[in-house]
């Protein structure tokens, strides 16, 4: 993978959102998240934390379905704004526009739910990127989501891809593999190149 050539700051994703370079935005959740949440007890209400959410589908989906306790983490005030406006009744304390990395563990989350913020990551910040997961996360907690099942070796700003190998190395230290698969379920354009994971902190 070549290096990244932008700064990935707020100011970046600002920027791309008003060019409307946003391909990753599917308009609505995603089939294989959604079939994974509609096995969930909204009754139990975990606490569920979107980060780098986008304009945050997946968190208006629990919300619409009774979970209670979604967060929605990201530094880009266009995305949460988009989340806001869609569903008024979303608290607002529930909007936290702030760094991923930077945000506290207590309380910690049941849910960590992964959509396209993962690819959206430079690079060198992965192995990070899991060791803030496993912080945020109870023991026993979950880290759900989707990855690319593919490389852009040419790529110089996201989306970035990676392999399972990859992935594995980066989740092993703190997670037990539940699934890690193919989804089976992903909007046309991304079938086959989609990477179910059900992952639980150790």
């Amino acid at each position: 993978m070549e290096s990244v050539t932008p700064t990935l700051d707020a100011a970046y994703w600002e920027q791309r959102y008003a060019a409307g370079r946003d391909g990753w935005d599917a308009g609505r959740i995603t089939p294989p998240l959604r079939t994974y949440f509609d096995q969930l007890d909204p009754a139990a209400q975990p606490r569920v934390l979107v980060p780098g959410a986008g304009r945050a589908y997946e968190a208006e989906y629990l919300h619409r379905a009774g979970f209670r306790q979604v967060f929605v983490a990201d530094f880009a005030a266009e995305a949460l704004g988009a989340l806001a406006a869609r569903v008024p009744d979303f608290p607002a304390a529930h909007l936290l526009l702030a760094d991923f990395f930077a945000l506290p563990n207590d309380p910690p989350y049941d849910f960590i739910v992964e959509q396209t913020f993962f690819c959206a990551l430079d690079p060198a910040l992965r192995p990070a990127y899991a060791r803030q997961c496993a912080a945020l996360l109870r023991p026993g907690g979950t880290l759900v989501g989707l990855l690319f099942d593919t490389e852009f070796p040419k790529a110089t700003e996201p989306p970035f891809g990676g392999t399972r190998a990859e992935y594995r190395a980066y989740f092993a230290p703190y997670f037990t593999f539940h699934r890690f698969e193919t989804a089976t379920n992903s909007l046309r354009p991304r079938q086959g190149r989609e990477l179910f994971i059900c992952l639980k902190k150790k």
